[in-house]
């Protein structure tokens, strides 16, 4: 299903929940919405699934407006499923009545599945690994055995677009990693266009062919998973997604002094010029090495943190603290002085000493 959203805005009395929201969704494809609390995401959902109507804008679903201030299309004439984030299963049917109720209950289901609707339950509990559970009742599944029968249940029907609000978010950290595998496997079996809402950039960057950043009620960047994490537009997307250090400097000529040393010049590509006219530059943890002496800023260690494959630093760097991963083990120490220089794959470091200018040029780029 191929959707448009034109100046979509939807307000509660006084309150502006999504702000002039335009985006496009094509067939087939992952699209995450990720943000804050409050940033809209779920109203956005709402809307797209028929619960809500737009103040302003206009909605469009295979080239059919499906939602406008004067009028909407309600859930039942729209062929979407949903998955919600309390599994929302019914206590007295099996997993496999709960499967069956789309094929028997929903108006899209296209009739060569009507025909055959034991064998879709059948196929559908293939998919989801619930075979030998067929017959069990809600309560006698597992968190992840519930999930799985709300996104089986979702799917058997043949929607042309799933949409999934959270759905992750009750399950503990094992069972999340195992349901995105298992998200991502039905997606590609299926090829149905899915647009899924989460707080977890994680999920998104894993999960997603495409990532819809919102804040207060506005899109802050689309983009693939790389380009969002790569090349932030916005303060907000590089400290949201992936904790970017934003270290103050100044520009100029292309070059980035941080914290307005002259001594010290940064090359990056591809900053956003968002960034370059606020004298900042946003650096991965990653993007940063740690040395006991160098050409970079001094620094004092602060926090230390073991995270098994890098060792994660809280370095304070004048007034700022800044997050450094370093490779395991880790070799510097709380109150140790260090120097903080921008990885030499990333950056081009100049270092003026005695009016000669020594560069190390790049070799490759972010």
């Amino acid at each position: 299903m191929n959707i448009q959203l034109s100046g979509v805005t939807k307000e509660f009395g006084k309150t502006a929940a999504l702000s002039s929201v335009d985006a496009n969704v094509k067939d087939g494809e992952f699209i995450a919405i990720l943000g804050p609390s409050g940033c809209g995401k779920t109203t956005l959902l709402r809307l797209l699934a028929g619960f809500e109507s737009p103040t302003e804008g206009y909605i469009e679903m295979d080239d059919k407006q499906v939602a406008a201030p004067y009028g909407v299309i309600p859930p039942e004439k729209r062929n979407i499923g949903m998955v919600f984030q309390s599994f929302a299963l019914w206590p007295h049917l099996t997993v496999q009545e709960q499967i069956r109720f789309p094929l028997l209950h929903h108006k899209f289901v296209p009739s060569s599945i009507k025909k055959r609707k034991e064998a879709r339950t059948q196929e559908v509990l293939e998919l989801v690994n619930l075979t030998n559970m067929a017959e069990r009742m809600p309560h006698e599944l597992s968190g992840g055995q519930k999930q799985r029968v709300a996104l089986a249940r979702a799917v058997a029907a043949q929607p042309s677009l799933l949409l999934m609000d959270e759905p992750l978010s009750s399950l503990d950290a094992e069972l999340r990693m195992e349901m995105r595998h298992e998200i991502q496997r039905i997606h590609r079996h299926t090829q149905t266009t899915v647009i899924y809402v989460t707080h977890d950039q994680s999920e998104a960057l894993a999960m997603a062919d495409r990532i819809i950043v919102m804040k207060d009620g506005a899109v802050e960047q689309i983009g693939s998973p790389e380009t969002i994490y790569r090349f932030p537009q916005t303060e907000f997307v590089a400290s949201f997604v992936g904790k970017a250090n934003l270290v103050p400097g100044f520009w100029k000529k292309g070059v980035f002094h941080p914290n307005g040393n002259d001594m010290v010049a940064w090359e990056k590509r591809e900053v956003a010029p968002y960034f370059m006219k606020r004298g900042v530059m946003p650096v991965r943890p990653e993007e940063f090495c740690l040395k006991k002496a160098g050409n970079g800023l001094t620094g004092r260690v602060e926090n230390v943190q073991f995270q098994g494959r890098d060792v994660q630093y809280t370095i304070l760097v004048g007034k700022d603290c800044w997050t450094v991963y370093h490779p395991a083990p880790g070799e510097f120490r709380i109150g140790e002085q260090v120097v903080v220089e921008l990885a030499k794959e990333q950056s081009a470091l100049r270092t003026h000493t005695e009016g000669h200018d020594n560069i190390i040029s790049s070799t490759s780029s972010i």
